[in-house]
């Protein structure tokens, strides 16, 4: 009886042995080798699969669907610059408008006048100031006559005799007027342009 349980515990450890240590012995035989970081994520690279059957040329990769939108840099607006002259910008004593020079016919009343301003020291912008404020009073006639106020000669004075202060001829000479005229526009305006630019305001000056 001792002989039998002997024999069967030994055939029952040949029995379980055998397989598993066959497996065992297999198992440390192959080397698997160590998993590691890089290793475990290879599972999720993207690829592309193209079929080879597929007839034509594989689609090709390419980013032309894409916009980048860049937001413009704004464009400074230029500042204006002024395009009178310095001298006149000065002399009228705001922004008005100055009218542009023009030489004046010889022996003329203007050509008078303009010999009287450069003796006086203004220069050809306060002359076109003054055949602008002129024409507007009198067209520069020697005889203009304004019924309704009694203003009189090329510089329109009001009344008329106030001239005589210049000469006893103030009814006919230019001259005459213009010499009172520019006195008038030296003693309450400082210049030309200054009383050009009074009269384009208010109308009268």
């Amino acid at each position: 009886m001792a002989t039998f349980a002997a024999f069967a515990a030994v055939a029952f450890a040949a029995a379980w042995i055998g397989p598993t240590g066959a497996a065992l012995s297999r198992a440390s035989a192959e080397e698997v080798p160590p998993i590691s970081l890089y290793a475990s994520t290879l599972g999720d690279v993207q690829a592309v699969t193209v079929d080879a059957g597929a007839e034509g040329e594989a689609r090709s990769l390419d980013r032309s669907g894409y916009t980048v939108y860049v937001t413009p840099t704004p464009t400074p607006t230029p500042t204006p610059t002024a395009t009178r002259s310095a001298s006149a910008a000065s002399s009228s004593g705001s922004g008005g408008w100055v009218p542009p020079f023009v030489t004046p016919d010889p022996g003329s009343a203007q050509a008078i006048a303009y010999d009287m301003v450069l003796a006086r020291g203004w220069g050809d912008d306060q002359f076109s100031c003054l055949v602008a404020l002129w024409n507007k009073e009198s067209g520069w006639r020697v005889n203009a006559y304004n019924a309704s106020s009694g203003a009189y000669g090329i510089p329109q004075s009001l009344p008329g005799n106030k001239m005589a202060s210049a000469g006893a001829d103030w009814e006919t000479n230019p001259a005459t007027q213009i010499t009172w005229g520019l006195g008038y526009i030296a003693g309450r305006y400082g210049t030309p342009c200054g009383a050009w630019d009074h009269s384009t305001r208010t109308g009268w000056y």
